[in-house]
């Protein structure tokens, strides 16, 4: 069955139309909230499950069906997102026994400055510079991916990007 009869169809009320899409779709979808939240991540499961919730709550809305998985990719991403932004990231150097062998408490107390600094400059970015940067920056996605899951044209991604990276930058000077 094609995207769209079953985008029609769910948005019809059918259930079973509707996970046909997500098992369609559900495995790519958590691959990609895995690049954005981070691989051993298990937080990656909670965000999928949470925007085909959303995604069946506002399935009517869907403007081309025939569209649907980039569609659902941008529901994840957003999910994964909202998730990466609420963390509240620290190192416990218990963990970490290697790097806290080899380096002194000021250098892991610098360290730990900067990253909490980097995730203010990053936190304070526009949503979509935001959203580029950490597809690209933390996922590891291509501009084609970025493009696909932003529904931004590509060479959109890559001016906001460097938009988002010479701001990073700027903001980050004090750290080099």
């Amino acid at each position: 069955m094609s995207d769209a009869s079953l985008v029609e169809r769910s948005a019809d009320g059918d259930a079973a139309a509707f996970g046909v899409l997500i098992r369609r779709y559900g495995p790519l979808m958590r691959a990609y909230a895995a690049r954005i939240l981070g691989y051993g991540d298990g937080e990656a499961d909670d965000a999928v499950q949470e925007a085909a919730l959303q995604a069946w709550q506002r399935i009517e809305r869907v403007e081309d069906p025939d569209r649907v998985r980039t569609w659902l990719f941008r529901i994840a991403a957003n999910k994964a997102l909202d998730r990466l932004r609420r963390r509240h990231p620290h190192l416990d150097l218990e963990t970490v026994p290697e790097l806290a062998a080899d380096r002194t408490v000021d250098q892991v107390v610098e360290t730990r400055m900067q990253v909490d600094e980097l995730a203010r400059v990053v936190r304070n970015l526009p949503d979509a510079q935001r959203a580029v940067w950490v597809l690209r920056e933390v996922g590891a996605a291509s501009y084609a991916e970025i493009a696909e899951q932003t529904g931004m044209s590509a060479a959109a991604v890559r001016g906001s990007l460097a938009r988002a990276r010479r701001t990073v930058l700027e903001q980050m000077e004090g750290w080099r």
